[in-house]
């Protein structure tokens, strides 16, 4: 297929919300969303070579971006193919009248069928080199996927390789020493964040309709922020392939990077091992529509039918229903508290950028304008501090704690970036009883959690307090105030972590220059899907 005028540009993006198109003659993946190029898929408008096609020439055309550290395209092309094949097996001898039926069930077995992905380089993906972001220890090419790939792509999907990210995923930006720094689709002089800066680039690039990335301090929600994407990090225990231990030094979670809600949503549930049930058989209705989604005009054939113009109703998970009947039908009202304080005062001056306080003030017009209860926390605390005292230095302690068993050679140490060998010797320089109390700390914030919402069901912060600084700009300060200024940049993103909540991050203003500015929805255990439901919602202005 000819790929010539396929690609759109950073400067002008085709616009989400606007009328579609997946006419892949035309258009990248910003032009229609993660599900309309899956019903694109299933009922036979693209086949899986051709969006896989799409995504590798995306790259070649984005290289500069420096989204990828590795790409694969043989591998990718041949697992697309194996999926065309899969659609036409389905389909085979089918008489036409079952042909609708047969799509809808794989579309409730493989819901992300030829939709083409990519993992960060810190998730292994079988027959590709695993390098950590790191110059310092050999890349390791696994001979299985991770549990979080394998599952991705038990769903259909197919890699096209892995993306960019920092060293260890330590740092929020994404420069390291193996390739080129991953820059923001928006302002390519500026940082995509990090640490799944690549997958972010690659989403708001259009080179992929949705990414999986994994969120220890707010690896999913800056570079999501940053690039103007929605990025949702889950609570500690709910994602069946993390680490299941309910404690503070298990920051890690797998969460979705899309462009928009339902998007995340599709991604999360089957990041999440959701069951996919087709609308009014053998699950939940979908409305009076019967389940069949009401999709914007755009593509030659109507939406959701088959070559012979059979009806096709698409498989759909808890998250994906949630937001189609929260954009269909509103949600019951919430009460909402809006924090502005960041954990890191007042050991730190943390002073937002003006554009942060648009971005919360058009949140809060946003969700009190579809009749959610909106306050400032101070109603409920008075004048007393939000969060505990003392999380600048013990947050500092609990994230570098995790490399004192990093055991390396003279000669690996020294290729270590130096905020990493900073790290390093933060930690060795410790005493086990400095690093017990500032555990014992954050494991107190973490089992108070649930306590400190009070009467929230959601509370609002702004994401990013700073414009995503220029590439190189980090890594060219002193190591120690590399990291205060990444805190500064990010205020709020790592208490989340730490108290183990959901939390999701909403692009809710452009500024004068083009950078996206978004809010972060923090929720209770389990309010996942609700998240994605209150930002599908603001993501509808």
């Amino acid at each position: 297929m000819s790929t010539t005028g396929r690609h759109g540009t950073a400067e002008h993006p085709t616009d989400a919300t606007s009328a579609s198109t997946t006419d892949t003659e035309l258009t990248d993946f910003r032009a229609a969303t993660a599900a309309e190029w899956r019903e694109a898929f299933l009922t036979g408008d693209v086949s899986a070579v051709e969006l896989t096609t799409s995504a590798l020439t995306a790259q070649a055309v984005s290289a500069s971006l420096g989204a990828f550290l590795h790409v694969d395209a043989d591998l990718a092309l041949a697992r697309a193919a194996e999926l065309d094949q899969v659609r036409e097996a389905v389909l085979d001898g089918v008489p036409d009248a079952s042909r609708a039926s047969r799509l809808s069930d794989l579309s409730a077995r493989d819901p992300l069928l030829g939709l083409p992905t990519a993992f960060k380089d810190l998730v292994d993906v079988a027959g590709m080199p695993t390098t950590l972001g790191t110059a310092a220890l050999d890349a390791a090419v696994p001979p299985r996927d991770a549990d979080l790939a394998r599952r991705v792509h038990r769903a259909g999907t197919v890699s096209i390789g892995k993306t960019q990210v920092p060293e260890f995923g330590l740092p929020c930006y994404s420069e390291n020493d193996l390739g080129a720094p991953s820059r923001n689709p928006l302002d390519p002089a500026r940082t995509s964040g990090g640490s799944t800066g690549g997958g972010a680039a690659a989403v708001a690039a259009g080179i992929l309709p949705l990414a999986p990335g994994n969120d220890g301090g707010g690896s999913v929600r800056i570079p999501a922020a940053a690039c103007g994407l929605v990025g949702l990090k889950p609570g500690r225990g709910r994602m069946p392939d993390d680490p299941r231990e309910d404690r503070v030094t298990n920051l890690a979670v797998s969460g979705p990077i899309a462009r928009t809600a339902e998007d995340a949503a599709l991604l999360f549930d089957v990041m999440a091992g959701a069951r996919f049930t087709v609308p009014g058989v053998g699950g939940p209705d979908g409305g009076s529509d019967g389940g069949r989604r009401r999709r914007r005009a755009g593509r030659g054939r109507r939406r959701g039918t088959d070559d012979d113009g059979a009806d096709v109703a698409l498989a759909e998970g808890p998250a994906m229903r949630a937001v189609r009947r929260a954009l269909a039908e509103g949600l019951a009202p919430l009460q909402v508290g809006v924090v502005t304080e960041s954990p890191f005062s007042p050991e730190l001056d943390i002073l937002p950028d003006e554009e942060a306080i648009r971005a919360l003030e058009a949140g809060v017009a946003g969700l009190a304008g579809r009749g959610h209860a909106v306050q400032g926390t101070e109603h409920c605390t008075g004048g007393d501090r939000f969060w505990p005292s003392g999380y600048h230095e013990d947050f500092r302690t609990l994230w570098t704690s995790r490399l004192a068993g990093l055991e390396l050679e003279d000669d690996a140490r020294e290729r270590l970036r130096p905020l990493t060998r900073h790290f390093l010797e933060l930690a060795a320089d410790r005493t086990a009883e400095q690093t017990r109390r500032s555990v014992t700390a954050m494991q107190r914030l973490a089992d108070d959690a649930e306590a400190m919402l009070g009467p929230w069901d959601v509370l609002m912060t702004p994401m990013l307090g700073l414009r995503p600084p220029e590439v190189g700009w980090f890594a060219g300060l002193d190591p120690a105030e590399d990291y205060v200024q990444q805190c500064r940049f990010t205020p709020w993103s790592s208490v989340v972590n730490v108290m183990g909540l959901p939390a999701i991050n909403v692009p809710v203003h452009a500024d004068a220059e083009g950078m996206s500015w978004s809010v972060q929805l923090i929720g209770r255990r389990g309010s996942e899907e609700q998240l994605l439901a209150l930002g599908a919602t603001l993501q509808q202005d």
